[in-house]
């Protein structure tokens, strides 16, 4: 909702707006103020939008247990008034365990630009579950001792 321009209508004129802020009263919810921002024909926002990701059943990192830690659930991005979007999805196709999802890597909706540009920023990381972890750390232990146990064996 904070992300759609909203048509104010004030005597014959009407504004295009885009709602900052919604005061709601504290027992039944409703609002009771709200702070619109006018938006210039041209103009250009700084808004949150959504991230969504698509194609988890492409990533074999997910397929075989691991989990998608989505460090950021918003993305602040600076876009004409007229184009907002409404999400932003980001395939994870191909993504395997200890994979990154970087900013650099997300292609925005024309009219779109990250709001911050001095870093490569982590949108989502694909880390392994701690069960996942825990069986590889056995296995590697095992490994480790049965070379243990061969290079006993032939020191006889």
């Amino acid at each position: 909702m904070m992300n759609s321009i909203v048509m104010i209508e004030l005597g014959k004129d009407t504004i295009r707006t885009l709602p900052k802020d919604v005061a709601l009263h504290p027992v039944t919810d409703r609002p009771i103020h709200a702070d619109f921002l006018r938006l210039a024909k041209d103009a250009k926002v700084e808004v949150l939008v959504p991230v969504v990701f698509a194609n988890e059943e492409a990533s074999p990192g997910l397929k075989k247990g691991g989990v998608l830690n989505v460090v950021r659930h918003e993305l602040d991005l600076i876009c004409a008034a007229d184009k907002i979007p409404s999400e932003i999805v980001i395939d994870v196709t191909g993504k395997d365990v200890g994979d990154s999802i970087h900013i650099s890597e997300v292609t925005l909706p024309a009219g779109s630009e990250s709001a911050i540009t001095d870093r490569d920023f982590t949108i989502a990381t694909v880390v392994a579950p701690s069960a996942l972890k825990r069986a590889e750390g056995a296995a590697a232990a095992e490994g480790e001792a049965e070379a243990d146990a061969e290079e006993d064996s032939s020191e006889d």
